[in-house]
């Protein structure tokens, strides 16, 4: 890895909000308002930091249907795997915050909240109204 890019990619790591939605990710795709359930965080806030992380090549946007789902690239997978072996640690995934992202993250599967929002956001455009989120 040049230099360049290893500099890149630990000034993007050092952003505790963007390793989190990092380690997420490596757990599972992921929309915005998913993200922001499990992170509490706003939408303006989390979009800013997936900018940061796609423009370093960390994450990539999909689109589904209305939905853009975020995932880690497999560079960044490869990547965040020889850091995790060497400079992070093996216990990065197992600390406590960590875990509470995870566990957030399984509520906000189980309450099926991709498909919530979606539901209001059809709601609210059928009324004239908007949510701010336009299907993530």
């Amino acid at each position: 890895m040049p230099v360049k890019d290893a500099v890149r990619t630990f000034k993007v790591l050092s952003d505790r909000t963007r390793l989190r939605i990092v380690l997420l990710l490596t757990e599972r795709d992921l929309c915005v308002c998913e993200l922001m359930f499990i992170l509490k965080m706003e939408q303006s806030r989390l979009s800013h930091q997936l900018r940061a992380l796609r423009q370093a090549g960390m994450v990539e946007d999909v689109r589904e249907g209305r939905w853009m789902i975020y995932r880690t690239t497999d560079a960044a997978r490869k990547t965040l795997e020889g850091l995790s072996q060497t400079v992070l640690g093996p216990g990065l995934k197992e600390s406590a915050e960590a875990l509470r992202d995870v566990k957030r993250m399984d509520i906000c599967l189980r309450e099926e909240i991709r498909l919530k929002r979606g539901k209001l956001a059809a709601t609210t455009r059928k009324r004239g109204g908007r949510t701010g989120e336009g299907g993530d």
